[in-house]
């Protein structure tokens, strides 16, 4: 059957995080990214376009945007194989700190991303990265080795080290096993699906967060301009999806010189809090001034 041409959109993963809950924003009714066609007669560039729809679909302006990757896979949507268009996506990542994320409107919500993806959440409770790891164990022994391996390292089993930033490898591996909605499998039970092929944007998006903190201050979009190491740490870990010690991260961000006192403190549970702000002086002075959390 003959294909109508392509089709280019604009994808966009909005994230923010409120209180230890990192959060993605999604348009209302089944759960999907706000996503808009590319209008070359009008949109000058592609960032402006992802500007455009984010600001049409959320009536938010954001201020950190970049390009995440281009998602072109045939028969991303369902009506190509009927004669559509083949969809290719642009997709981009925006952070947006908490103030302005109390502006979106009405008709679009803020899901957590771990209610997406929740074996990425190795906090309170492991039972979702248990349950996964112990699926895709099950199915790869069924499999050839390098399938084994590939459940072994991605999901952390039988010693393997756990990757942070293999979240788009691990929601393909559970894709292809049939664990995801997505996939059209029996075995679909894991995470809320989303339209399309957004939760594999999500993820990627995901990944790419977690490996930026290390050496880009990208926390710092996502926290109020003063705050306390505590509240820093725990947006950390909301990203990262695992509780650092306190510690190690307080003597990390202090010796790092990525942040500087305010001279205010903060009523808490016992001594009042150290106020502090993102020192942007350090962007000059190394060239991958993130949070080291390894």
């Amino acid at each position: 059957m003959r294909h109508a041409g392509v089709r280019l959109q604009i994808d966009a993963v909005i994230v923010s995080v409120a209180g230890e809950t990192p959060r993605v924003l999604t348009v209302a009714g089944a759960p999907r990214l706000p996503s808009g066609d590319f209008a070359p007669e009008t949109d000058r560039t592609l960032e402006l376009a992802a500007r455009r729809l984010i600001g049409e679909q959320t009536g938010l302006r954001v201020g950190y945007l970049e390009q995440l990757y281009t998602f072109g896979d045939r028969d991303r949507d369902p009506r190509e194989a009927a004669g559509g268009p083949r969809l290719v996506s642009v997709g981009y990542l925006a952070l947006v700190g908490v103030d302005a994320a109390h502006a979106a409107p009405s008709g679009v919500a803020w899901h957590d991303w771990y209610a997406h993806l929740p074996w990425e959440d190795q906090r309170a409770d492991a039972a979702e990265r248990t349950a996964a790891a112990r699926f895709v164990r099950a199915r790869s022994r069924r499999g050839d080795a390098p399938l084994r391996e590939r459940a072994r390292v991605l999901f952390g089993i039988d010693g393997a080290a756990w990757n942070d930033e293999a979240v788009l490898e691990r929601y393909e591996l559970l894709y292809e096993l049939g664990a995801v909605a997505e996939a059209g499998g029996r075995d679909a039970a894991f995470g809320m699906p989303m339209e399309l092929d957004h939760r594999r944007i999500l993820a990627t998006a995901i990944g790419r967060i977690r490996g930026k903190i290390a050496y880009r201050p990208i926390v710092f979009e996502l926290v109020p301009g003063a705050f306390s190491l505590s509240e820093l740490q725990h947006t950390v870990e909301a990203l990262a999806g695992r509780v650092l010690h306190g510690p190690n991260f307080r003597r990390l961000v202090e010796d790092s010189g990525i942040v500087e006192e305010t001279g205010e403190r903060r009523p808490s549970g016992g001594r009042p809090a150290k106020i502090y702000r993102f020192r942007p002086d350090v962007l000059a002075e190394r060239p991958d001034p993130g949070i080291g959390i390894r």
